[in-house]
């Protein structure tokens, strides 16, 4: 499972948003409009916001799912266990659909939207962590620098993203979201979200989520219970983020930019 390469990540990661001479980038903070309930149990891997609900794709081989939630609540309002053992990983709707990956599958699950029922599968190479959509594709994430477009009638990749953050390949990109013409990203095992401009796949913008996360005292695993989940309501403008088996999903209002990175 990813908790196995956690440590190691670390490594990688610590080096992915170092500044250089030449390029900075801004670095957002944010206020907590509201705090929501969130099942604690959760293990967060994909998260969007579409007609007044959350959906929700959860991790761990045996307790994966996809799920329906009331936003106010935190109540599953439906659910549907991924099957074993696949390990579930991001989600995106397209149409009537919702898409799901898996972690080392090499396969995706689509589902009916209305009923969560299953109806097919489909094959990719690689690993997949996460899915997005800009209305026209959708953008999945591997792991790697590399977000992959998709045709999301056909699922097969059209394109791809190289990502960068000053200069550097930006590695661990995690749980995505389309937010006014940017991907925002989850960089695994950070505080940190990317806000990435998909035209030339420069990280424009760093979202300091540092103090959101419960206390590690609180949590079953704080090392692998980290950040991931972004969800947005374009209708309203409404940003929302939470973590794997946080008891709380946040809507933030980001601030700033206070400095460079």
């Amino acid at each position: 499972m990813k908790a196995i390469y956690a440590l190691l990540a670390l490594l990688v990661v610590a080096t992915a948003p170092c500044a250089t001479a030449h390029e900075s980038i801004p670095v957002y903070g944010y206020t907590v409009v509201h705090a929501y309930p969130h099942d604690p149990k959760a293990y967060t891997e994909g998260l969007l916001y579409l007609h007044g609900y959350l959906y929700e794709s959860t991790g761990q081989v045996g307790e994966s799912t996809v799920r329906k939630v009331d936003l106010d609540t935190g109540k599953v309002l439906q659910k549907t266990s991924t099957p074993w053992p696949d390990y579930g990983e991001g989600i995106a709707v397209w149409q009537n659909r919702l898409i799901q990956l898996t972690w080392r599958s090499h396969q995706g699950f689509i589902y009916d939207l209305a009923t969560l029922k299953p109806l097919a599968r489909f094959p990719y190479p690689g690993e997949g962590w996460a899915l997005t959509s800009d209305g026209s594709y959708l953008y999945m994430s591997d792991g790697t620098p590399v977000i992959r477009r998709l045709d999301p009638n056909t699922l097969k990749q059209v394109g791809s993203i190289k990502v960068t953050a000053n200069g550097k390949p930006l590695q661990n990109i995690n749980e995505l979201e389309w937010v006014k013409g940017q991907i925002f990203a989850n960089v695994w095992l950070t505080n940190r979200i990317a806000r990435i401009d998909p035209a030339t796949g420069k990280v424009v913008g760093w979202i300091d989520l540092t103090g959101l996360a419960p206390k590690p005292d609180t949590l079953a695993d704080p090392v692998n219970d980290v950040l991931n989940g972004i969800a947005y309501d374009a209708k309203h403008d409404r940003l929302f983020v939470t973590g794997k088996c946080w008891p709380k999903l946040y809507q933030i209002r980001l601030t700033g930019p206070k400095r460079r990175s």
